[in-house]
């Protein structure tokens, strides 16, 4: 994942220490039932779509910007899934960020699926039923958006 500019600009006067930040997670149907997953750059694994909204942008405008820019996919989005604190993160550089994630289910109107930006490696419309090897973050989001339930969010804090 890119790390914004933002960030970047931050991390000159914060250092390495601990940021507090959101993070949105975009998951995208088709009218198949198809979920959108891309294989990340960093990783190589299959993963869902997510990324860091710019300064004062939404959650749902963040979703559609991030699976554009890193698929081609056009979608609006429909719901809030789920809201998770997540726990820190500590990246190669010294980095930590602890991200309030905001899972959004979206659906696909036009573009093809393609990759369209830096961060991955290939994207691809699954089955829900036939999906890649996936860390439980992104199956347990997907799950989540296949039901009807409201927004889930997890007040023991206990996943």
């Amino acid at each position: 994942m890119a790390t914004p500019e933002f960030i970047s600009a931050l991390r000159e006067t914060a250092g390495h220490q601990r940021l507090w930040l959101p993070g949105v997670t975009a998951l995208v149907f088709d009218d198949e039932g198809r979920v959108l997953l891309n294989r990340r750059t960093d990783t190589g694994r299959w993963s869902v779509i997510g990324g860091i909204p710019e300064p004062g942008e939404q959650p749902a405008a963040c979703a559609v910007r991030e699976v554009y820019e890193e698929t081609a996919v056009r979608c609006v989005a429909e719901r809030i899934v789920l809201v998770q604190a997540l726990e820190p993160v500590t990246y190669p550089n010294g980095d930590v960020c602890q991200y309030m994630d905001t899972t959004v289910r979206c659906r696909a109107v036009g573009g093809e699926a393609k990759v369209n930006d830096d961060e991955s490696l290939d994207v691809a419309w699954f089955a829900v039923d036939a999906l890649p090897e996936l860390n439980d973050f992104g199956l347990f989001r997907i799950k989540q958006a296949l039901t009807e339930t409201p927004t889930w969010f997890d007040p023991t804090g206990n996943l």
